[in-house]
């Protein structure tokens, strides 16, 4: 591949739930659905609008292929932008683009799991969140793994094309990890002081196909300050390097 254009999901009604009820010191965030089937909010859907207006303005031949999680705010956030900007192509969906899988501590706050589950937030302290793996969950390096086999076969797919892809804040970091070549460190560095922001862009490029890929924007949210849409980040826990 020539080109990886990375962007995150518009804000979720998941999104609004979690940060509400971490504000709140609450146990369980109150989500309306299951992880797989949680939808945009109102703002998100602006902003997957504004991402399409941004997409409008891409030349023909820049007008790639476009591959989905296939979680509804991530589908939503494709077809949305991909409708606007008139693309012609189809949006395709890959399991691996999926979130990561949280397992026993799914719909837990950082408080709920002090609370629920102490020895299970002391493993994750002590591991970091690189290597943890919560019980029926997924580790950043489990999430790591299937996204190589993904890349991989992308690569083979769209050979000498650029792709876009729809995905999640930790799927966009790893595929930065993987991609650049970072240490554990590095990535933990990065997502301790990152927020991916919802329907943020981030773009990688390789002109000949092979190669290093050079990371040519990250996280960049000026289309939805353009089109006098809300930028939001809602992040998960900070505190991800092990002690």
């Amino acid at each position: 591949m020539t080109e990886l254009v990375l962007v995150r999901h518009g804000e979720s009604q998941g999104n609004v739930a979690a940060t509400l009820a971490h504000q709140a010191g609450a146990h369980v965030i109150n989500v309306p659905a299951r992880d797989a089937d949680v939808e945009l909010s109102d703002t998100g859907r602006d902003q997957a609008l504004a991402l399409g207006r941004l997409l409008s303005g891409y030349p023909e031949d820049r007008r790639t292929a476009v591959w989905s999680s296939p979680y509804a705010r991530a589908r939503q956030t494709a077809e949305l932008a991909v409708q606007t900007g008139g693309w012609p192509t189809p949006v395709l969906v890959d399991e691996r683009l999926r979130d990561r899988e949280l397992g026993i501590l799914d719909m837990l706050t950082s408080a709920g799991v002090e609370a629920r589950l102490p020895e299970e937030a002391e493993r994750r302290r002590w591991l970091g969140k690189f290597y943890y793996r919560p019980p029926g969950g997924e580790s950043w390096a489990d999430v790591a793994l299937r996204l190589r086999s993904l890349l991989a076969d992308l690569d083979r797919r769209h050979a000498g094309e650029g792709i876009l892809l729809v995905c999640h804040d930790a799927v966009i970091l790893l595929i930065r990890y993987i991609l650049e070549g970072l240490t554990e460190r590095e990535l933990l560095d990065i997502a301790a002081t990152s927020t991916i922001l919802n329907a943020s862009v981030s773009r990688f490029v390789r002109p000949g196909g092979t190669g290093p890929w050079l990371l040519e924007g990250f996280n960049m949210a000026d289309h939805l300050v353009t089109e006098g849409v809300a930028v939001t980040q809602h992040s998960g826990d900070a505190d991800v390097h092990p002690r």
